[in-house]
């Protein structure tokens, strides 16, 4: 809505700054009115979640100047090429539902050692067909403290072991004239105990001290601490850390050099909104967000996922829409489907909070499918998980950097007609290896000694057996388990979303038990599925036949089926199909007439799909193409039956 006196507050801020900032002033350019447009639309957003925020606080108004600033400051130093990217997606819309986009996470340092090696690699994902690329964090963080990069130091240095800022900068500007696409991390939630803000509280610095929920004395630590759960029992219980050089309780949630930021006090808002907009000015495609859930804390609570957490991300989108408008928004909230809808905003804000979430239920549950060939469970999440605003999108996944969770509802293991403790303990031994009969060779992570809860680790490959395969020499299981990889990786491919691939998994990499060997790294076991890359075991990809060139060639071909067909863009056109077999899940993607179902079997043996199945939306198909394995199906008689071998796919486009 409107408002005259915000309007009139913007334009004496321009006014004060047109010394400083004279673009804003002048309005000659396109560029300018079309800024001057957005921040007249979105400032009443911006006043109000602001306020909304920090009313009371003492000093509001005078943070509430900075925000403005800082948002002028970051659109006066974006450069003519950025701004000129911005206009070029604003004119496709929501440029990021695209299905021309695909994506790989890595490490930098494990896949290649450094930026300028990494530049050197850009062929490579060229040649598979990924144009997007998220590299795990690379700003400085201490050498044995870093929690995989999380516990930045400085949030705008390049840490050495990757190389340098200008490198980043080199890398960036080639991957956008070859049309590529550049993700990265902030951790907005906390810093490292040797960041300046956290040295500078060490010292008694009272205006640092407020960063962070500092306390003298316990009780006030004991409070949060009864209804605050434990991220990392294990190895981190607890969610407090005293801090001898200041004799004072810092909270620590994550690790104890991990100090929480505190977000009631606007100051840190406003800079880490100055960071937010200098990683936009990198030529950041997609920001993501770490940990979003917890920045925000309150007595009596979880301190997870409260309304002023989601305040501040619907803030933060605002401000970045106006200030630097190409860059879209990753919130990184591994949290139930329910929960995890509100990250992409409600009410008034829906589609306005976070552009992209991860979609770990969906996820998790093709996991369960696997292990348990029923897709009952995956079906049940589904009514959930459709719910996802249009215009927003999903990161599709089968593994990434982190473990897999089975934290989905109880009461989508019961309609799937199991016991939800008896079902977690069959998948935690299943995947582990322990469970009779079983293929996959993984670990359990972060086991919770009180409720034996447990969560996974492991390769994508090693968890559909292809370590215990070539292990045993098995060429059957081996075969099967490239099936697995491909049937897992397709349904994440042409579900909807962006798909991204977790490095190493484009050519089936088992477990790397390398890092256990190194002290900073032997007490996480999910390094196991963070490999250090062997590029002479990637020249494998051109060697035919090779486990590598099996599974790299069916990633390509995946990677092109999906481009080659709008249909699999995300706006919002799934429809799921009703699980005839319980081993076989299937859904149709239709988009301006073009209609293709996506079959897939989860069972071990033959499993066979009613033709009626085809015949429930409204249409009734003669023909189905088949562009994975280039057959042509004839629909029979509803009592005639498509057969499945054991894990096959089928992307079956409609006459």
């Amino acid at each position: 809505m409107y408002n005259y006196q915000i309007h009139q507050e913007i334009d004496s801020i321009l006014e004060q700054h047109k010394a400083i900032y004279p673009l804003f002033v002048s309005s000659q350019t396109e560029n300018e009115d079309t800024f001057y447009a957005r921040m007249m639309a979105n400032m009443s957003d911006i006043h109000q979640l602001y306020f909304g925020l920090y009313q009371t606080h003492s000093q509001a108004k005078e943070n509430f100047q900075k925000l403005i600033e800082g948002i002028l400051k970051a659109n006066h130093q974006r450069n003519t090429s950025l701004k000129s990217r911005d206009l070029k997606k604003a004119k496709q819309g929501n440029w990021f539902l695209s299905n021309q986009i695909v994506g790989m996470s890595l490490y930098v340092d494990r896949f290649c050692g450094d930026l300028k090696n990494l530049e050197e690699k850009l062929p490579y994902f060229q040649k598979l067909g990924v144009n997007f690329l998220h590299l795990m964090p690379l700003f400085e963080s201490p050498k044995n403290e870093s929690d995989g990069g999380y516990a930045v130091s400085d949030f705008k240095k390049v840490d050495a072991r990757f190389g340098t800022l200008e490198d980043l900068q080199n890398l960036q500007q080639n991957m956008a004239k070859s049309e590529m696409y550049l993700m990265l991390d902030i951790v907005l939630n906390h810093t490292s105990h040797l960041h300046q803000w956290a040295m500078k509280a060490k010292a008694g610095d009272k205006k640092y001290q407020d960063y962070f929920y500092m306390y003298e004395q316990r009780h006030i630590p004991e409070q949060f601490e009864q209804s605050m759960p434990e991220v990392f029992p294990d190895v981190a219980p607890g969610n407090f850390t005293y801090v001898e050089e200041c004799q004072k309780w810092v909270m620590s949630v994550f690790h104890n050099y991990q100090w929480d930021l505190n977000y009631s006090n606007p100051a840190v808002l406003v800079e880490m909104l100055d960071i937010v907009y200098f990683y936009a000015n990198l030529g950041v495609d997609i920001l993501r967000i770490d940990a979003p859930a917890f920045i925000w804390k309150e007595l009596g609570t979880t301190c997870q996922n409260l309304p002023e957490a989601h305040q501040i991300l619907r803030l933060i989108r605002q401000c970045v829409a106006l200030a630097t408008p190409g860059m879209a928004i990753l919130g990184e909230a591994i949290v139930a489907p329910q929960e995890i809808m509100k990250y992409f905003g409600t009410d008034g804000f829906e589609a306005q909070e976070c552009d992209f979430a991860y979609n770990a239920t969906q996820m998790a549950v093709q996991w369960d499918a696997l292990a348990t060939g029923d897709v009952h469970v995956m079906m049940a999440a589904q009514q959930d998980l459709l719910k996802k605003p249009l215009g927003t999108s999903w990161i599709t996944y089968t593994r990434c950097h982190d473990d897999i969770g089975l934290g989905y509802e109880n009461w989508m293991i019961e309609e799937a007609g199991f016991t939800p403790y008896l079902h977690r303990r069959f998948l935690m031994q299943y995947y582990s290896g322990t469970f009779q009969g079983s293929t996959a060779t993984g670990e359990l992570f972060s086991v919770n000694p009180k409720t034996q809860d447990a969560r996974i680790s492991g390769t994508l490959a090693s968890l559909c057996g292809l370590e215990k395969a070539i292990k045993n020499k098995d060429i059957t299981e081996i075969d099967l388990a490239i099936q697995k990889i491909i049937l897992m990786q397709a349904h994440s491919f042409f579900l909807g979303g962006v798909p991204m691939l977790f490095y190493g998994d484009e050519l089936g990499y088992t477990n790397d038990y390398s890092y256990l060997k190194d002290d900073a790294k032997s007490y996480d076991n999910r390094w196991l599925h963070r490999p250090v890359i062997d590029w002479e075991k990637n020249k494998k990809v051109d060697t035919q036949g090779t486990i590598e060139n099996r599974i790299f060639k069916a990633t390509q071909s995946l990677i092109a089926l999906r481009k080659k067909l709008p249909v699999f863009a995300d706006h919002k056109n799934i429809t799921w199909m009703y699980p005839h077999n319980a081993h076989v899940a299937g859904f149709l993607r239709e988009l301006e007439g073009k209609k293709v179902f996506v079959v897939l079997n989860y069972s071990n043996s033959i499993s066979r799909l009613t033709w009626y199945a085809f015949k429930e939306f409204g249409f009734e198909p003669t023909l189905l193409f088949d562009h994975w394995k280039g057959e042509q199906y004839k629909i029979g008689e509803d009592y005639e039956y498509l057969s499945f071998a054991p894990y096959q796919v089928m992307i079956l486009e409609s006459d």
